[in-house]
């Protein structure tokens, strides 16, 4: 049995009934579609269409990302954010860590109907990232934090080396990012894990200042950072189709986009 991450993009197409709906999806950084491809794959099954890229740099080498630009991560999910909505009715944004901060970037720039995070990204609390412009010209990588995941036996195929130069590309995104959020004008959902060793509370605490839009926020007692391979997976995945269908319902008067063999059933 190959138990090896899958860094591969993943799509779906819209199989539901009523108004098109898509979900733009994004992982975070250092790691790839592997640590959210669970999440994805249930709001396909959900009847949504479902555009997950692997952004640049990632799913490679640690060398590659280095020469990356945040600008390129935001562009290409921003592409399969436009891909969605060239043939969707309504388009959701979600994430896991600096694919929330991606998210909520996609959210504060473009119509979504509303956006999902995972422990998203916007403060980096590192003390070395006052100098990390700098640093980087002196170090070349630092040990990655990588598989902060309670559930046993999971990996979720992150660098094991963190590229300074592309800690130093997350910060200014993260500053960047932070600026927009009071653009943001449809609902948030955010999952946050109780005990997180990537991400502070600074974040939320952050999201929930300038975000003037309805922010909902449900929090995860039993994992980690990467919440989305941990033990509260199912709360977020159902949590997900709950959000969208609430605020569906809210924008044309009745709940929507269950899949096909759902939707006779419940007929």
């Amino acid at each position: 049995m190959n138990n090896l991450p899958d860094f591969s993009p993943y799509l779906s197409d819209f199989t539901g009934v009523g108004p098109r709906i898509g979900v733009v999806m994004s992982h975070g950084f250092t790691g790839s579609p592997h640590s959210v491809r669970p999440w994805a794959e249930y709001l396909a099954s959900a009847g949504f269409a479902v555009r997950l890229p692997l952004l640049p740099g990632h799913g490679t080498t640690w060398q590659d990302m280095a020469t990356r630009s945040w600008r390129e991560w935001h562009r290409a999910v921003d592409d399969a954010y436009l891909e969605l909505a060239s043939d969707c009715d309504y388009v959701f944004a979600t994430g896991l860590s600096m694919g929330g901060t991606l998210a909520l970037r996609i959210a504060a720039t473009r119509p979504v109907a509303g956006t999902v995070v995972v422990n998203p990204g916007l403060v980096l609390d590192d003390p070395r990232a006052v100098i990390v412009g700098a640093l980087k010209y002196i170090v070349k990588t630092t040990p990655a934090i990588a598989n902060d995941i309670l559930k046993p036996d999971q990996d979720e195929g992150a660098y094991s080396r963190t590229p300074v130069a592309a800690a130093h590309e997350l910060k200014k995104m993260y500053r960047d990012t932070a600026a927009l959020l009071p653009r943001i004008s449809t609902p948030v959902r955010v999952f946050r894990s109780t005990v997180d060793n990537v991400v502070s509370n600074a974040s939320l605490e952050l999201l929930r200042a300038r975000v003037q839009a309805p922010v909902d926020v449900s929090y995860l007692s039993n994992s980690h950072h990467v919440a989305t391979l941990d033990n509260d997976a199912p709360e977020i995945f159902e949590g997900t189709v709950e959000f969208i269908q609430k605020t569906m319902a809210a924008l044309t008067g009745h709940v929507t986009s269950l899949a096909k063999d759902d939707a006779d059933e419940q007929a």
